[in-house]
């Protein structure tokens, strides 16, 4: 038998599970494990700048491309603590994602040495599974069952702790005889699949809610086949838009209290049945429920039991796989089909498309400051359908999900339940070092560009490219909006006269300058029309030089963007709306 230190053999089963890349920061607890990794080959490594940075970059490398599980790793200590912002995001979302961290010998890790703390049971509520391993010759079993939990039932991250000793110590492992375990979904039957479709053709007005887990499940294709076999319109959830095009005619648009459509809510409210297939009902998308359901019979199919009645009870429950169920959907409606059972749908597809040709919201403003909608309407011509955005919180990311688009999955990489300030910058690294042929573009307010703008520097020197939009109004924008409802504005504006760039008047941190000292290229625009010449100068930039270029928009101070505190029929729109088709010029239909 092979011998090997239990360091190298966690190693060899990366390989075998299929990993390549990984993102991390050494530190003497982890550097075992760094020699394994170096001696063994065939992982590139990219070193971050902070070990959250680590984290969300595993994310954003997983989100990019289906089958892809993102590494992260770190030392002991702070390191793993680092991490726990990443596994809360990652474990909110369904994101695989496997963290290792180094740990002090196991004859010390209780005697509080330097940088022992015990990770696992900090980490433990953010995981599916986070162990410290205190035999070496559990090592193979535990990667195995890291990569088998972290791909089966719902998605979500492991981490794995590992005493140097433990690292160090010789085990007899044969790499070549390793397999990975097989992965476990839960399917839906025939049966509850011909009940769930008898409820929804017995409905006169239905819409399907495609969430996430469609995403997850690689399963976009097999819901636009049903959504058209049946001819019933798609409202894509915040993290399952994406999964049907921006401008198929059965995309009824995204319902919620912020990102949202207007057409959106207007559709949903006159729907009598919902199928949600892969969705949480997050309260950002429902608002209060009482709104939400009322009037309407729901069929709810998730891959995780426990989701089914978390929220509210739905009429029927499915325990299900997106793919497996949506497999069955498909191959039900096609003999349903074929013998004339389907109703036609074509009236109340129409009144969908109708309502998305006239409830839109205004982008063409020739303000100085810029208002943000013209920012999105320009990005809108200047990024095409091929575009992957990624984007995690904030007034920025509210407006980006109402005037954007998005044409493919896993071309809107959000972190949607945790939304960690500093998310974005990591994120798109760890995307475009998927893609890094593809068109990434990240958007960012400016706190949270600001959160962990040091990782430009990672981009800069990994050669990563891609382009990221800095909407910038030196505000804390979504908290000032959330504060009229306390009559206050306090604490929320990051406004200062930078006595080193007296050409920004009281925006305060030069993010050019910042860009720059980290390696990157960056422009400034504010004037409207400088902002698409802006966009493809960035393009051009981000191919020849291979590092991120950063566009800032100065924005006005003070924009109110539409959102509502309580219900879907009550969103405050405060700007002016679309009333002509020069008022919404990228629109993806025509207003009428």
């Amino acid at each position: 038998m092979p011998r090997m230190t239990a360091a190298r053999a966690a190693v060899e089963i990366l390989k075998r599970e299929g990993v390549t890349n990984a993102f991390g920061v050494p530190g003497a607890a982890i550097n075992p494990f760094y020699a394994a990794l170096r001696a063994g080959g065939g992982i590139h490594h990219t070193l971050a700048r902070h070990v959250e940075g680590a984290s969300h970059m595993a994310e954003g490398y997983t989100r990019a491309t289906p089958g892809n599980i993102g590494v992260c790793i770190g030392t002991s200590g702070p390191a793993g603590t680092d991490m726990i912002t990443g596994l809360y995001s990652a474990t909110g979302d369904s994101i695989p994602i496997l963290c290792i961290t180094g740990q002090a010998p196991t004859a010390v890790i209780h005697k509080e040495d330097f940088q022992a703390v015990d990770i696992a049971s900090i980490a433990a509520p953010v995981t599916k599974a986070a162990t410290t391993v205190l035999e070496a010759a559990q090592v193979p079993g535990v990667f195995q069952q890291a990569f088998h939990l972290m791909r089966s039932g719902r998605p979500g991250p492991v981490l794995i702790d590992l005493p140097i000793d433990v690292q160090l110590t010789e085990i007899e492992f044969d790499p070549e005889t390793y397999e990975p375990l097989p992965v476990h979904r839960p399917k839906a039957t025939r049966k509850q699949v011909e009940k769930a479709l008898a409820m929804l053709n017995a409905a006169e007005r239905p819409l399907l809610v495609a969430g996430g887990g469609i995403i997850n499940a690689d399963a976009s294709d097999l819901l636009v086949e049903f959504a058209e076999l049946t001819g019933v319109p798609v409202v894509p959830t915040l993290m399952g838009w994406g999964g049907i095009a921006d401008d198929h005619r059965l995309n009824a648009g995204m319902v919620g209290l912020q990102t949202s459509h207007r057409y959106g809510n207007a559709t949903f409210l006159e729907s009598d049945f919902v199928l949600g297939i892969g969705n949480r009902w997050a309260n950002r998308h429902t608002g209060k429920l009482d709104v939400y359901t009322q009037g309407r019979t729901f069929v709810h199919v998730d891959i995780e039991p426990t989701q089914i009645g978390k929220i509210f009870a739905p009429d029927y429950g499915i325990a299900s796989d997106a793919k497996a169920a949506l497999e069955l959907f498909v191959q039900v409606a096609k003999e349903q089909k074929a013998a004339g059972e389907l109703p036609d749908r074509g009236e109340w597809a129409a009144s969908a498309q109708h309502r998305k040709a006239t409830l839109q919201r205004r982008t063409h403003f020739d303000n100085v400051p810029l208002k943000p909608q013209r920012v999105y309407e320009e990005m809108n011509r200047a990024f095409g359908p091929e575009t992957r955005y990624v984007t995690t919180i904030g007034l920025s990311q509210i407006a980006g999900a109402q005037l954007l688009h998005v044409y493919k999955p896993r071309h809107w990489i959000n972190c949607g339940q945790a939304g960690p300030l500093g998310w974005t910058i990591p994120a798109a690294l760890g995307v475009a070092t998927a893609d890094p042929d593809g068109s990434v573009v990240a958007l960012s307010g400016d706190y949270d560009f600001q959160f962990m703008l040091e990782e430009l520097a990672v981009g800069a020197q990994h050669n990563i490219p891609y382009v990221h939009v800095l909407v910038n109004n030196s505000y804390l924008g979504l908290i000032r909006q959330a504060q009229r409802n306390f009559a206050m504005d306090y604490q929320v504006t990051l406004e200062f006269e930078n006595i080193n760039s007296p050409e920004l008047g009281v925006y305060g941190v030069d993010h050019v300058k910042v860009a720059e000292g980290l390696g990157c290229k960056a422009i400034r625009v504010t004037e409207p029309d400088r902002l698409l010449p802006a966009f493809e100068e960035a393009k051009k930039l981000a191919a020849e030089h291979r590092v991120p270029v950063v566009v800032e928009a100065v924005l006005e101070r003070v924009t109110n963007i539409a959102m509502s505190g309580t219900d879907i029929g009550s969103v405050n729109e405060f700007e002016d709306l679309a009333t002509e088709p020069g008022h919404a010029p990228t629109a993806v239909l025509p207003m009428s």
